[in-house]
């Protein structure tokens, strides 16, 4: 088995496949990956996407395998510059990367010299010096991937900026959409979700890569979690492709094939956006009595961290449909994946 041939991305032959020939029958036909950056997702064409998609499938068949690991970024720096605190994305990127054979650095800011006021751009000069071609930043700033991208001569992956983006996440989320789909395609489906859409960056980069792939996308929550985004529904996404917008949730879950549920963001909350948890929970939390609203065989999906009990019910979160679990394991394939193709466009 081996990713491509196209010497655009890196050369497959030996990394992905090793002892395979470049005529061996599970070659899958090329495309050329040309971002030098992966800072939201709002820049992928479709035949990005696919690719991205593809070559996740082969990661996972990578990850299949008794020793998961393939020498793909033998030589390569990859440093994980989190100024906000995380454990799935921040693990799943240094797994993927260690997966790839990259040299991998892990800098947390309350433990680096940004705590002695180091900018931005300084510390990804020092990065830079100190060895990474690549860097993965998650900020709480909306715009800074963008920033330290101006700044460093290699790639910059952004795994999440303020409540602006988060490419990776809604990547993962396609793809496992795609995996647990009757079909494997999520052009036509209603897709739903439900919460604290005003600060959340997942909702915002999957309306892009969601409404790219066809899907018929609903957000819902209350009145005061979706400001602003009637206006964004109205424009249209990309200038045209529009979802729909409601606080009525039985509307939104009616005969919907993939409920994803977001968490409450607290520490972003203002004052006054909600009475209370509880009557968020009473009125918003996704039950097991409202998930019946849904086709019956409905995927549950969330991004996490969770608040059990407020946006989702545990025994939804743990139940039959829930591919909460997959998303995660999905998400060291997919971000596997966008290291791979950042190296080969810079090879």
């Amino acid at each position: 088995m081996k990713l491509a041939s196209d010497p655009a991305l890196a050369p497959a032959t030996d990394v992905i496949g090793a002892g395979v020939g470049p005529d061996d029958e599970n070659v899958a036909p090329a495309g050329r990956w040309p971002h030098r950056h992966l800072l939201d997702v709002d820049v992928l064409s479709l035949d990005d996407l696919e690719l991205v998609m593809r070559t996740t499938d082969t990661m996972v068949e990578v990850l299949a395998r008794p020793i998961p690991k393939v020498p793909a970024l033998r030589g390569w720096g990859v440093t994980n510059l989190f100024y906000e605190a995380s454990t799935r994305t921040r693990v799943s990127f240094e797994v993927a990367a260690k997966n790839l054979s990259a040299d991998v650095v892990n800098v947390t800011a309350s433990a680096s010299s940004v705590t002695k006021g180091e900018s931005l751009i300084d510390t990804v000069r020092t990065l830079e010096a100190l060895g990474a071609r690549v860097i993965v930043i998650r900020h709480a700033t909306s715009g800074a991937p963008y920033l330290a991208a101006e700044h460093f001569g290699g790639s910059v992956l952004n795994a999440g900026d303020g409540a602006h983006a988060h490419p990776t996440q809604a990547l993962l989320d396609l793809y496992t959409m795609r995996a647990h789909l009757p079909g494997g395609a999520v052009a036509g489906r209603k897709v739903v979700i439900l919460g604290d859409v005003l600060h959340s960056r997942v909702a915002r980069s999957n309306l892009w890569s969601l409404t790219a792939a066809g899907a018929h996308v609903w957000v819902c929550g209350p009145a005061t979690l979706l400001r602003g985004f009637d206006a964004w529904s109205a424009a249209g996404v990309g200038g045209s492709r529009r979802f729909t917008v409601t606080s009525d949730l039985e509307a939104a879950l009616r005969d919907a094939d993939v409920v994803m549920a977001l968490r409450i963001q607290r520490e972003r909350m203002q004052s006054g956006l909600l009475p209370s948890l509880r009557e968020y929970a009473a009125r918003f939390g996704l039950t097991r009595e409202r998930l019946a609203l849904a086709r019956p065989e409905a995927l549950v999906m969330h991004p996490g961290p969770m608040n059990e009990g407020v946006e989702i019910a545990p025994d939804v979160a743990a139940g039959s449909q829930s591919l909460i679990t997959d998303q995660v394991a999905n998400g060291v394939a997919v971000r596997m994946a966008i290291l791979y193709l950042l190296a080969g466009a810079r090879a």
